[in-house]
């Protein structure tokens, strides 16, 4: 059976624009609190894939978006790596023994028996295949390399990334290595996810704004294409979105083999048109504090459509959705981005 949004993800015509959100299996929605206090803390909800499941299908029938993201972590991967991680409350993901030099980095453990130990995620997604509809399509993710060595290096999460970066400057060397170690893994991981029943897979470069343009290729984007490289290479029919956040100023220099480019909030979608709508299929962009108004919500989606009214464009979030935004708004949002695209097919 055709799924729309990864038709749209193929640049196919669709009868309306779909729509997801980022963090769409979260804190905004009182069903997912309760089945997260169920399961106890956030690493539990991970490892458990009967709870993740459950969370990732909740936002098909609560709001109605065209496709499910699974639920996980991007912390996962060096998190089963050997990295010992908590979440702590107020506070974040941390690691209590960051990388800092050559030796730490080889007592992780790399490839494919990193891989292999994430069968919890694989579990999930089997779950989620078994419920979702068949018309409906579920998106894989992991983090990109820089993006997860950002945590690896720093030791959780950072405004400044003064470790990593002093690390580009001193030893990029050891940074590199890093990068290609966790990029290994992710190939094997999103390879994994895929034969578990996943339809797109989205890389997610949370922290592409840490890096100057001039360094931005040689330290982050190059991974995420190897990684779409390999994936194409195996699965050519597999869509493939990657969301670097915050780069209006790398946009001439995106190249690569993949599919949708997902446009964060602080990028024009009529500057991403003109310089990557002709290769690309493009997502996004709202910002999400507009959600808390439906007023808001409503002249930046009729803006985004009329800028994307000949297609090649998935409605989405620029970041990810707000805990306290009213699931009211986040279901005025789907709704009107699925009636104010319709057209002819």
């Amino acid at each position: 059976m055709n799924k729309i949004f990864v038709d749209a993800c193929l640049g196919k015509e669709t009868p309306y624009t779909p729509v997801w959100m980022m963090r769409q299996a979260g804190r905004y929605l009182p069903e997912y609190m309760a089945v997260r206090a169920e399961a106890g803390n956030f690493l539990n909800l991970c490892h458990n894939p009967e709870k993740a499941c459950e969370v990732t299908l909740q936002p098909m029938d609560i709001v109605g978006v065209d496709a499910a993201i699974l639920f996980s972590d991007i912390l996962v991967i060096p998190d089963e790596m050997g990295m010992d991680l908590s979440f702590v409350k107020g506070e974040g993901p941390k690691f209590s023994d960051p990388i800092s030099s050559q030796e730490d980095l080889d007592k992780l453990i790399g490839g494919k028996e990193a891989s292999d130990k994430l069968i919890y995620v694989y579990d999930t997604i089997k779950l989620i295949r078994e419920q979702l509809a068949d018309d409906k399509a579920l998106i894989g993710f992991a983090g990109s390399p820089w993006t997860l060595a950002t945590y690896m290096i720093e030791g959780q999460g950072t405004k400044t990334y003064n470790l990593c970066k002093k690390m580009m400057y001193s030893n990029p060397e050891l940074l590199h290595n890093i990068l290609a170690k966790v990029t290994e893994i992710v190939k094997l991981y999103m390879e994994r996810q895929i034969e578990s029943g996943i339809d797109v897979v989205q890389i997610f470069d949370s922290w592409a704004t840490a890096i100057e343009p001039s360094k931005y290729d040689e330290f982050s984007w190059k991974y995420m294409i190897e990684i779409s490289d390999y994936l194409k290479s195996k699965y050519p029919n597999i869509p493939i979105i990657l969301f670097p956040k915050g780069v209006p100023a790398f946009l001439d220099k995106v190249y690569g083999n993949f599919d949708v480019f997902g446009v964060d909030w602080s990028t024009p979608m009529e500057l991403a048109k003109e310089k990557l709508g002709d290769k690309y299929v493009l997502q996004g962009n709202m910002e999400p504090c507009r959600l808390y108004s439906k007023e808001a919500t409503k002249e930046c989606v009729e803006s985004l459509a009329n800028t994307m009214k000949d297609g090649r464009h998935i409605f989405n979030l620029g970041h990810g959705i707000l805990p306290d935004v009213p699931v009211e708004n986040a279901k005025y949002f789907v709704k009107l981005c699925q009636e104010v695209s319709k057209r002819e097919v």
